[in-house]
Parts: C-alpha cells; sequence; structure tokens
C-alpha cells in the first residue's frame, strides 16, 4: 500500500505542531540583585563580580548620598557598609557572600535581609591580593523586621 504525499505531509505537519506545543524546559532565570553604591568605591565592583560569578544577574546605581538611599530601602544604619544591595524581597548591606543569599531566598525567613557590618578584609569583595592573604573573622547578619539581628553565618 502505497502513502499519499499529502497525508505523509499532513503526518509531518501534525507532528511538528504536536511539538511546539510541549513545554520548554528552560534553565531558571539568575537571581537579580540591584546594587546602590558609591562611583569610587573599587571594592563594590569586585562584590559585584563576586555575585556574578556566582550566577546572579547585577544592576549597579551609583549614588551620591549612600546613606541616604540605604535609609530610604529599609536597611538600619547600624549595620551599613559600603553598599546596600535588594535581592528578591530582602536587602542586602555589605560584602555578603553570594552562599549566604542563595540560603536567604531558599529559607525566606521574615527578614529584612542579611548584613555584613562594616568592610571586613576576606569578606568578597575584600579578599583580593591587595590584600596579601589577609583574612579577618565575620560574621553575616539575619537582619530581622524589628531591626534587631542573628547571626546567619560566621566566617572564621
Amino acid at each position: 500500500m502505497m502513502k499519499s504525499p499529502l497525508l505523509a505531509r499532513r503526518r509531518l505537519l501534525l507532528s511538528v505542531l504536536a511539538a511546539a506545543t510541549l513545554p520548554v524546559w528552560a534553565a531558571p532565570a539568575k537571581p537579580r540583585v540591584e546594587v546602590w553604591k558609591s562611583p569610587y568605591c573599587g571594592c563594590c565592583k569586585d562584590w559585584i563580580a563576586h555575585l556574578e560569578r556566582e550566577g546572579f544577574a547585577v544592576q549597579a546605581n551609583e549614588v551620591g548620598d549612600l546613606d541616604g538611599a540605604r535609609r530610604k530601602l529599609g536597611m538600619p544604619d547600624r549595620y551599613a557598609s559600603c553598599h546596600t544591595a535588594r535581592v528578591g524581597d530582602y536587602l542586602l548591606e555589605g560584602h555578603v557572600p553570594a552562599a549566604d543569599i542563595r540560603r536567604l531566598l531558599a529559607e525566606k525567613p521574615q527578614a529584612i535581609g542579611l548584613a555584613v557590618p562594616g568592610m571586613p578584609v576576606g569578606s568578597p569583595g575584600m579578599d583580593g591580593p591587595a590584600y596579601g592573604g589577609r583574612r579577618d573573622p565575620y560574621d553575616v547578619l539575619l537582619v530581622r523586621r524589628d531591626g534587631k539581628a542573628a547571626v546567619f553565618g560566621s566566617y572564621r
């Protein structure tokens, strides 16, 4: 029995249409981090590079009044560092490691976000050759909505 060319084309067209309607499995989108920083801060650029290497999509906003930006975003001043960022519904203050950001996004605690107050040497962005391999101990703080904090991660 010989198949008609029209029937063969119809089956091919239906196969193509059926395949086109199957769900497309794409790689998950990179978490987006928006950063507010001084235009003159080199360690902020290094922290951004750390996040990008770790799979985050980063947008930097250079501001002249970082303290004002931090207050407007809602991070308490006592946790201040050299940059403030937002990822999802959370704020990040300072040199927070990418692993802690991923953990924050996975666990979804009731919090303002994470902070690494000051600029500890050895934290991401403060760990280049200019620091001679020095590493200061520091904590990543979970800043709760009442403004109080608890240790989220420790680096010794």
